[in-house]
């Protein structure tokens, strides 16, 4: 039976250095890092290799469940896997195994906590965001596309392929902005 260490964090301007050294203490054998987002699963290759890797009877820790999901979708979906491969969960600073009835009881109220507090995050931002628009500070990203150019060109007689090949741009974005469905 091994030990595995998973840390993650989501920015580059956060450290890895407390997870990581806190799996060692722990006794983590091998430990994973990632920078990458916690609100979805794909793309965290570390993790995926962990999940793959694990054998029965093997663990996975983390330091706080919140490093390894944000959304209870995403932490039923991993946890299910680390069951049906006979893998146990440990969290070091809650306390989660979910070898025991307890400490799965314990994830799944920590996996609506996390949630709740993404969602809370994310309406915080859009009530952000809403309100600097109306005071005129956040006008979004600038177009990536020049609309004017792209009517021209069309009424010239250029297709949307060529268009978009001429402005290097997506045919896509080209089509949306002239209304073709």
């Amino acid at each position: 039976m091994a030990t595995y260490g998973y840390a993650r964090v989501s920015s580059v301007s956060q450290s890895l250095t407390i997870q990581q050294e806190a799996l060692k203490a722990f006794g983590c054998e091998v430990i994973r890092a990632e920078t990458y987002t916690g609100t979805k699963v794909e793309g965290r290759t570390e993790l995926e290799t962990l999940l793959q890797f694990a054998r029965a009877g093997d663990r996975i820790v983390v330091t706080r469940i919140d490093r390894l999901a944000r959304s209870i979708a995403d932490l039923s979906g991993i946890v299910k896997r680390m069951e049906a491969a006979g893998v146990i969960l440990v969290a070091i600073e809650q306390p989660i195994e979910t070898s025991t009835p307890a400490g799965r009881c314990f994830l799944q109220m920590l996996g609506v906590f996390a949630e709740f507090e993404t969602n809370l995050r994310r309406e915080r931002q859009m009530e952000g965001i809403a309100k600097a628009k109306a005071e005129g500070a956040f006008k979004g990203r600038k177009p990536s596309i020049d609309a004017t150019r792209v009517r021209e060109l069309a009424a010239s007689g250029l297709g949307g392929t060529a268009i978009a090949r001429e402005l290097n741009v997506s045919r896509a974005s080209v089509y949306r902005l002239l209304g073709v469905a």
